[in-house]
């Protein structure tokens, strides 16, 4: 009675003031929306339940009952889904997003993604904008980078968030790992198993400090699938390693340089159903999830494979023009080009056929096993986003998935698996309202049906459905690294090559005949939120000289030499109100220094960037 009575005391003094509760303001400038008449499959795995009524409020569902059973709101937004189906939102488990995919993956009724880790510092400022509804696209979650047994990028010049880190010792785990956590990791990710066991332990043991999942890639020939479920993993991306675990004869897997090496499906013809059996029961008892990614890494054995190759054909030439005026023409390109390769023939192709089936067995048994397997399709350049994740739908119902596991492991599982399942996967109240309506059954046909998207309701709001010829992202974030400094590796190799600056980069060169090729190795700060006062950012690099432009997004702005490697810049307030990843680059003087005959560059250094995040 007390609690009761404060809280209507808080009112009627908000009231006296003139101001409104910010929960109660909220709710009134937003009317309830209703979602009425449909049969609802609310993702938990029981039975559909027909003539539902779902009722959101801000970004929540706030009950779920049957027409006839409950009211809805006065003045509410009715959608009327009789004849419909209602499913929670759809997730794309393992993705290497690019911007380009937001518009097709909602179109889709894909409302959250999984990431690989290979978005560096602008995963989270791009997450964070789309939950804010600044950026158009599904939930993204991420690892913001991963950690390997060797450096993706190792000229030492890159920061700690540049994917993927290979640390040199337990310390080292340690310290990338909170790293990645303070700056706003979903999950923390391991992509190899060649690093030594404690530095997975130490990894671990972060993650769990820090509440957050243990993704990994078991590989070997260290850190296998057994390791990885009694360290705690959530989830084996590609489910690695299991191919190699489970044949007559276990091998050690080293990941194959193009042309070499054994082919994953060669190894799963050799399974051995005793070591399946002993593996499902410790995945389950564990609770680590599955991605199997049949599409990406054993075609082209799927029976469907031909109408795949079709279906990807007919998204390009019947694309809506709108989508293809922002859509790259190299990833239309790159997302064909898969199926160009003749397939094997003969034992060949009759070995692997057998041992894509023997994948397909394996995870359907873990399944009914009460294993958690994720329809993640790797969505990435080299596939078409929506239809990848169908396709590999399609082959789940090859290997004889029930389409309720498969409604629940692109649900309910998916969001259980990054630690989300309190507020996402699931049509119940307190859930946040990510929902997709159909036109027909997926429990009928899932391979089709899934695809039939009448409606989306993303963070509690209809999304309009359809391509705007405008759209874009202002981080522009793509799958294929997006570093704060770019072509480290060539600048790298430029300071080779013409030694330490004169004087150990004491001093700043005069305005000599010739200027030298400038290049940046760092920036600082990397990030900054618009409207920010003005700042000074320092660039750092070599061969600056005192006739140096230095260009913001193209344009000259203001700076103080510190020596021949080192540059303060001021950049007014004024350049800090349009959000994006801008562009920031040396311009020396004409004529250059070609004395060495080398072809260093054309006067501009490589691009830093600096991004400007919202302000929320």
């Amino acid at each position: 009675m007390r609690k009761f009575t404060n809280v209507w005391l808080g009112l009627l003094l908000a009231f006296l003031c003139g101001i409104a509760p910010v929960g109660l303001s909220a709710q009134a400038q937003q009317p309830a929306l209703v979602i009425e008449g449909g049969t609802l499959i609310d993702g938990n795995g029981g039975a559909p339940v027909a003539d539902a009524i779902i009722v959101i409020q801000g970004n929540r569902i706030t009950s779920v009952g049957r027409r006839g059973q409950m009211t809805p709101p006065a003045n509410a937004q009715v959608i009327n889904a009789a004849g419909k189906f209602v499913l929670p939102g759809l997730w794309d488990g393992q993705v290497s997003y690019n911007w380009y995919y937001g518009e097709i993956m909602l179109n889709n009724g894909i409302t959250a993604t999984i990431d690989v880790g290979n978005s560096g510092e602008l995963a989270v400022p791009h997450r964070d904008a789309v939950i804010h509804g600044k950026i158009r696209g599904p939930r993204p979650f991420t690892g913001i980078s991963r950690l390997n047994t060797n450096a993706e990028v190792g000229t030492g010049l890159e920061t700690i968030l540049t994917p993927g880190r290979a640390p040199k010792s337990v310390q080292e785990t340690r310290d990338i790992a909170k790293a990645f956590i303070a700056a706003g990791a979903d999950f923390l990710m391991f992509t190899d198993g060649g690093l030594p066991m404690e530095y997975y332990r130490a990894g671990a043991e972060e993650a769990a400090r820090a509440g957050i999942p243990l993704f990994t890639r078991s590989y070997g020939p260290v850190f296998g699938p057994r390791d990885a479920a009694m360290l705690g993993s959530k989830n084996l991306g590609h489910s690695a390693g299991l191919a190699e675990a489970l044949m007559k004869t276990p091998v050690i897997y080293e990941r194959p340089t193009p042309g070499q090496g054994r082919n994953e499906a060669d190894m799963w013809s050799e399974m051995d159903d005793t070591r399946a059996r002993e593996m499902i029961q410790l995945l389950v008892e564990k609770g680590v999830a599955l991605t199997p990614t049949f599409r990406a890494r054993l075609a082209p054995y799927p029976k469907d494979w031909a109408l795949f190759a079709e279906q990807d054909r007919r998204f390009f030439s019947n694309a809506d023009a709108n989508l293809l005026a922002y859509y790259p023409p190299e990833r239309i390109v790159a997302a064909l080009a898969g199926y160009r390769n003749p397939p094997p023939t003969g034992a060949v192709a009759e070995r692997r056929r057998q041992g894509y089936l023997n994948a397909l067995r394996f995870h359907k048994m873990f399944a009914d096993a009460g294993g958690h397997v994720i329809p993640g399709a790797n969505t990435n350049p080299g596939r078409v986003p929506g239809n990848s994740f169908f396709q590999e739908v399609a082959i789940f119902t090859e290997g004889g998935f029930t389409p309720m596991q498969i409604i629940q492991g692109a649900t309910k599982w998916s969001a259980e698996m990054v630690g989300k399942g309190k507020d996402l996967g699931t049509v119940e109240a307190g859930k946040i309202a990510d929902i997709v309506i159909l036109n027909q059954n997926p429990l009928q046909n899932i391979t089709t049906n899934l695809r039939s998207t009448n409606a989306v309701i993303f963070d509690g709001k209809v999304v309009p459905l359809g391509y705007n010829a405008s759209y874009t992202d202002p981080f522009r974030r793509m799958s294929d690294f997006s570093p704060p400094v770019s072509d480290l590796p060539w600048v790298k190799a430029m300071r080779g090559e013409i030694g330490p600056p004169p004087g150990g980069g004491q001093g700043m060169p005069g305005d000599a005949a010739e200027s030298p090729q400038p290049e940046i190795e760092a920036i600082s700060p990397v990030m900054v939120t618009e409207g920010s006062p003005t700042i000074t950012l320092t660039i750092k690099g070599f061969n600056f000289v005192r006739r140096s432009q230095v260009l913001f997004k193209g344009v000259p702005v203001p700076y103080k030499a510190v020596n021949a490697t080192e540059l303060q810049v001021t950049l007014d307030a004024n350049l800090l109100k349009e959000v994006g990843w801008h562009e920031i680059a040396v311009k020396n003087p004409w004529p250059l220094n070609r004395e060495s005959g080398l072809p260093w560059g054309n006067g501009t250094s490589n691009k830093a960037h600096l991004i400007v995040n919202y302000r929320y």
